[in-house]
């Protein structure tokens, strides 16, 4: 057993999180799919055995709409980041029926990655798709949406890159807005508002249908880096 399975089996023993499909996913497709976490900067070519443009999403849930849009985007390069082990494990599930290859999952903090094991400027667009909205006042401070993220987002996007976000709560929407305009450095190319039928340049997420059924409206934004490299 070599250190990645050592450390999934840490993960999924925890008992009544995860099904025995999922368990089994994470322990025998680790080596397919999943990326060790590093605190050395890796290139994208490198992690992917191919150079190509790189999608980075953050916080996929289940994955099952990051892997329909890697199915469908098959010149990109597809990574994804997220730490929930039964989401990740049916995400593998999914991955090895889609036949993919050029996808790839890290189970790590995203800020971290961001900081420390992705290179300066190597991804051409990042996916932020209805993040924790953290919707009581005195959570706020843990919202992923804040400027810390958005400097590591600029560190890693390459110029003219884009970073697509997405949310189904209206208080973090205005949040969002506010956040976005006051920072010089990304400029708003598309902000949709909809009941669903109009998702932004992706598929349809679990968390949207959770969102529809509340009866909250969808907010879709579409925002580009400057092209400046520092």
């Amino acid at each position: 057993m070599n250190d990645k399975q050592r450390e999934i089996r840490s993960f999924v023993r925890r008992p009544g999180r995860m099904t025995p499909a999922q368990r089994q996913a994470l322990e025998q497709l680790s080596d397919t799919y999943l990326l060790d976490y590093s605190d050395q900067a890796v290139a994208p070519a490198d992690l992917f055995g191919r150079a190509a443009p790189l999608l980075l999403e953050i916080g996929f849930g289940n994955g099952d709409s990051l892997v329909e849009l890697a199915a469908a985007e098959r010149e990109w390069n597809v990574l994804g980041i997220e730490v929930h082990e039964p989401g990740i494990g049916h995400c593998l599930l999914v991955a090895e029926k889609a036949e993919l290859s050029h996808f790839r999952v890290i189970m790590h903090d995203a800020i971290e990655v961001l900081r420390e094991q992705l290179p300066a400027h190597c991804v051409d667009r990042i996916n932020v798709y209805f993040p924790d909205p953290w919707p009581k006042k005195r959570h706020h401070k843990r919202r992923l949406l804040a400027p810390k993220f958005l400097d590591l987002a600029v560190r890693v996007l390459k110029p003219n890159g884009h970073l697509h976000i997405a949310t189904d709560w209206a208080n973090y929407a205005e949040h969002i807005d506010e956040l976005m305009a006051s920072d010089s450095r990304f400029t708003l190319e598309t902000r949709v508002q909809h009941d669903g039928s109009e998702p932004l340049m992706r598929p349809q997420t679990k968390f949207e249908r959770r969102g529809m059924r509340l009866g909250h409206e969808i907010v879709d934004w579409r925002f580009q880096v400057l092209n400046k490299v520092d």
